[in-house]
């Protein structure tokens, strides 16, 4: 599989502050790695000291930011093709503490209802970029 044939795009609302976007991405990373068998690299990588490192996504992993509607929107239309492999951020999650709290809050709201901080979505990169190709790079002003 080529390099460029497959794209990881994180999404983070613009309202959110820095040091909230990285508890994001974070956590958003941790789910789309452990549900995509093929996203990474090779796994480990030993330097010539011989000690070992481990790998990383073999596929570019872009930041970007939208407004929070555009979040929303975004989220909904990448979840209706099944190509691609979302992981969502609700606000639910900073609002709670432990898992089973969030499980119990996520439970009790209809999807209209959440209000996101940010995503991750990965595919093909035609697909992706179809949804995500006009989107700001993330960065810190």
């Amino acid at each position: 599989m080529n390099y460029e044939d497959k794209k990881i795009v994180g999404i983070i609302a613009s309202n959110v502050e820095p040091k909230v976007a990285l508890n994001v991405i974070g956590h958003l990373a941790i789910s789309i790695g452990k549900y995509s068998e093929e996203i990474m690299g090779e796994p480990i990588l030993t330097d010539k000291s011989g000690i070992e490192h481990l790998g990383i996504s073999r596929f570019p992993f872009i930041i970007t930011k939208v407004k929070v509607g555009r979040l929303k929107n975004t989220i909904d239309i990448a979840k209706k093709n099944p190509n691609l492999l979302v992981a969502d951020y609700p606000k639910d999650m900073l609002d709670t503490r432990t898992d089973d709290e969030l499980v119990e809050s996520i439970n009790k709201k209809e999807n209209e209802k959440l209000e996101y901080l940010g995503a991750i979505i990965y595919g093909n990169t035609k697909d992706v970029d179809e949804i995500t190709g006009k989107f700001q790079l993330w960065r810190i002003d």
